[in-house]
């Protein structure tokens, strides 16, 4: 591994930003004190402009390189946590009650502060960088809500690049593929509105729970009957609620979960399937079924130039081997997305030593990947934008 020499030898400060954010977690388009110190490091640290405000708590910075160039490289990580209760037991286990950084984004920020450090006392680059420090990545639609509010058209980027942690134990590991490698994201929720009755007449009732005990069941014969086979969907039910004594058959009941693609087309049927499948049941039992189906997250497409670009900067910094080019796709989903329909670029993980899973109340990033984190933003920025 051959970490830039100016960040590794600030490690030390870069962990003590990522147990501070990693304490103190916010959730989506709440991070004012994580934007406040985001603002504050890439002010003291020299960086030419700092825009705050931006999809409600988002900040950009901006740092102009040292030779005239007129391409703008944007780098863009997430600030949010989730709504989780920690049980990490770390000493900087998070003070805030159901709230924890279970998906890392303490360290993206970190990382990306670190390479903003280094550009901006160094900056050995023809052209500008664009530090996008987003809130709201999980669900919420943060980087939905930045483009909205003028992100690319006040700070406009010719491409685009960010990165996710990957607690699979490998240290220094990188890892990317070109073309469709995150997939596309849709939530629903259904609400069915039958007759309640006491439980010891069924007879009177249209009961909603056993209504929606069969539909859920009902929809997986969607993924098995009505998707190609060769086309990846995840259709999961993940709530179901109704009900509130034991001696009543209740009146209603709703349910919700999710829909994972890599093909628009295949979404598409899914949905149509679904919305079908829940008119049918209705007419079948007399009741009333709603269905409501909506977009959260774009399939992530890496470009093919822009992977390339990212995986010779992972390769100068962690060596040939440790490099895979080959990762498969990945069901979960992330709103860079929305980022990379409008600006060509990709997206990497970055492997360390932890091995507990995102979104686990014991999830622990290992600290020793932000210098790697940052050198490679930093080494990728100097490659895109040399003279």
């Amino acid at each position: 591994m051959a970490l830039i020499p100016a960040i590794a030898d600030h490690a030390a400060e870069l962990t003590a930003i990522f147990e501070d954010l990693h304490a103190h977690p916010e959730i989506g388009f709440e991070e004012t004190r994580t934007a406040a110190i985001v603002a504050a490091k890439l002010r003291d640290w020299g960086v030419d402009e700092v825009h705050e405000g931006i999809g409600g708590t988002g900040v950009v910075g901006i740092i102009r390189g040292n030779r005239p160039g007129a391409r703008r490289v944007g780098l863009r990580a997430d600030m949010d946590a989730l709504p989780i209760e920690e049980t990490s037991n770390l000493s900087y286990s998070s003070k805030n009650p159901g709230k924890m950084h279970a998906c890392g984004h303490d360290g993206h920020t970190t990382m990306l502060l670190g390479a903003a450090k280094y550009l901006a006392e160094s900056r050995d680059f023809a052209g500008t960088v664009v530090l996008i420090f987003q809130p709201a990545e999980e669900g919420l639609g943060g980087a939905k809500r930045m483009i909205a509010e003028g992100l690319f058209e006040r700070f406009p980027c010719d491409e685009i690049y960010g990165m996710h942690n990957s607690p699979n134990g490998k240290s220094g590991w990188m890892g990317m593929r070109k073309g469709a490698a995150m997939a596309g994201a849709a939530f629903f929720d259904i609400r069915i509105t039958g007759v309640g009755s006491h439980a010891a007449q069924p007879q009177d009732s249209k009961d909603a729970l056993l209504i929606a005990a069969s539909l859920a069941a009902e929809l997986q014969t969607i993924r098995a009957r009505n998707i190609h086979p060769l086309d990846m969907l995840v259709l999961s039910v993940t709530k179901l609620n109704a009900g509130t004594a034991y001696n009543v058959v209740p009146e209603t009941a709703s349910m919700g979960g999710t829909i994972r693609y890599f093909s628009d087309a295949a979404f598409e049927l899914a949905s149509r399937r679904m919305k079908e499948i829940c008119k049918g049941y209705a007419l079948a039992h007399g009741v009333e079924i709603d269905c409501d189906i909506r977009g959260a997250f774009d399939v992530l497409v890496n470009g093919d130039e822009y992977t390339e670009a990212y995986l010779e900067a992972g390769r100068e910094i962690l060596g040939e081997e440790a490099v895979d080019a080959e990762v498969p796709p990945v069901t979960g989903s992330e709103d860079f997305a929305d980022m990379l329909r409008l600006v060509p670029g990709a997206y990497c993980q970055i492997g360390h030593a932890g091995t507990v899973p995102l979104h686990n109340p014991a999830f622990r990033l290992d600290p020793a990947i932000l210098p790697v984190g940052a050198s490679v933003y930093a080494r990728l920025v100097e490659k895109r934008l040399a003279a």
